[in-house]
């Protein structure tokens, strides 16, 4: 299988009703944040299964489904990646697929692809190391979904008990104006306290103020009302 096939699979099975639906869904019109991406109306789980079903393909195949304009191709491109990197074996391989991801950090350019991508490859690689300064470079990008990256990507780290890098970049987060940010972060937030309520209250003590709400709604989702009331006084 090449990515021509996957790609000629995929425009097989579209549905045109539901691409319409998930165009509008996704915010693909004009002046929206994912103009001009094109909807084959495929939901994931098929996508999944045709991936699922594909053979491992060459760097230079995946950049093809990367690069193109379907939506639908460029998940189908990350989720064999993510497949690749869950079966490597040695350090090498992850890390040349982590460096592919990063070349490619603005292709990922819906939510969903950012959300189904970057725990497994950027997370996943990081965990294990010392140095995670991309993440910071990633936040301080004037792209959306590369900031998007930095701050999902941290949620591998949180189910380890890692919060630091979490809550650092969330401070980074707090001055950007996109509502996909505050949404991520907040959610982002949310994952800590599930781990650890104590980190999570004495991070809003702190910042609530300066929060913006949609973030501290996000991260506050699990908490009491009267604690819901107290923090978004």
């Amino acid at each position: 299988m090449s990515a021509q096939f996957l790609i000629e699979e995929l425009l097989s099975i579209r549905d045109e009703e539901k691409a319409q639906f998930l165009s509008r869904f996704f915010k693909t019109g004009k002046g929206e944040y994912a103009e001009g991406d094109v909807m084959l109306g495929i939901v994931v789980p098929r996508v999944r299964d045709i991936v699922k079903r594909s053979p491992e393909l060459p760097f230079a195949d995946i950049q093809i489904l990367l690069d193109s304009p379907y939506h639908e191709a460029r998940l189908s491109g990350l989720l064999l990646l993510c497949r690749q990197f869950k079966k490597a074996k040695d350090v090498a391989k992850r890390q040349s697929i982590f460096d592919f991801y990063l070349h490619n950090a603005r292709k990922v350019n819906n939510w969903d692809l950012v959300d189904l991508s970057c725990r497994d490859i950027v997370g996943g690689h990081l965990l294990e190391q010392t140095d995670r300064s991309i993440l910071y470079r990633l936040a301080e990008s004037d792209n959306l979904w590369e900031q998007r990256i930095a701050i999902v990507s941290t949620w591998t780290f949180t189910k380890y008990g890692q919060f630091a890098d979490t809550l650092e970049i969330s401070i980074k987060l707090l001055p950007c104006k996109h509502d996909l940010i505050h949404k991520a972060t907040g959610w982002m937030l949310r994952e800590v306290g599930k781990k650890d309520k104590n980190v999570l209250t004495a991070f809003l003590e702190t910042h609530r103020h300066k929060m913006p709400r949609t973030s501290l709604r996000y991260a506050i989702e699990r908490f009491t009302p009267e604690e819901k009331s107290y923090f978004m006084e």
